[in-house]
């Protein structure tokens, strides 16, 4: 079997329980018999852009100004909140497995990094679902935006890029959002809120070790390719638009994930990582 070819097939599955379903059972497979695997691409899968990324018709699709703001002191209002999560989950899906088969020549330890990556975001995923389900809605029931992918889309040609900006940055911002979440929903105090606080601890450790995924392969591409980081960094930063970075930042998270000192401090200064 090859990794990257199957990656790529769950990638294009657009129903979110058979794309769950596929990414489990390969992260599984890779696990119980990673002999039998071939990191090779399978040419025969041509014309690769095609059908990438699956997506079902719901939810619909609208700029991030347009997603609308709900109370989480309303029931409505924390199930539209779980639904915002739930999509970002599935987004992340989506871009650890593009992660997988976009890349050539990465070492094998790159493609079981991101494939365990994509099992644990399916994990999220499930839990988030299973979750706002019991408060009487599914996902595809609000509306979601596509900025995580049209970052994907921006890297597509560039591994380094790709490091950079969708882990290392937008993903590191789920860091500092998720216990301003928390501290929302335990105001609330209800038990679903509780309940969502309990999933927002799950997702908040595993986003550590992919942001830190992230950190690892973006310093041993530059490392590869005479670059510096931080230098990099603020290339790519404008070159690709990326988010302004904005307080109040989980620095303490940001730290596990292997931020270093330099970086930290930078935070603190408008503007420092997009300068030159």
């Amino acid at each position: 079997m090859h990794i990257r070819s199957t990656a790529l097939a769950a990638l294009r599955l657009a129903d979110p329980e058979q794309k769950v379903a596929a990414t489990r059972a390969l992260a599984a497979l890779i696990a119980g018999n990673p002999e039998s695997l071939s990191l090779d691409f399978d040419r025969s899968m041509t014309n690769a852009k095609t059908g990438v990324p699956g997506r079902p018709d719901r939810p619909l699709r609208v700029s991030a100004m347009d997603v609308g703001r709900r109370s989480p002191f309303t029931t409505e209002g924390r199930a539209a909140l779980i639904h915002s999560i739930c999509h970002i989950e599935f987004n992340a899906i989506n871009l650890a497995l593009d992660a997988v088969w976009r890349f050539d020549g990465m070492p094998e330890a790159y493609y079981r990094d991101w494939l365990r990556v994509a099992d644990e975001e399916a994990q999220h995923f499930t839990l988030l679902h299973a979750h706002l389900q019991t408060m009487g809605w599914r996902y595809g029931d609000f509306t979601g935006h596509d900025g995580l992918w049209a970052m994907c889309e921006k890297t597509k040609d560039d591994v380094v890029g790709r490091m950079a900006l969708v882990p290392r940055t937008l993903e590191a911002r789920g860091l500092d959002a998720t216990p301003l979440i928390q501290a929302k929903l335990r105001r609330v105090n209800t038990p679903d809120a509780l309940g969502a606080i309990a999933i927002l601890d799950i997702i908040l450790r595993d986003e550590v070790g992919h942001v830190a995924i992230g950190n690892h392969w973006y310093r041993w591409l530059c490392e590869r390719d005479g670059l510096d980081p931080i230098a990099h960094y603020r290339v790519l930063y404008r070159k690709h638009e990326a988010p302004r970075l904005r307080a109040p930042f989980n620095l303490e998270a940001r730290a596990l994930a292997g931020f270093t000192d330099e970086e930290l401090k930078a935070l603190d200064e408008p503007d420092a990582l997009a300068r030159s």
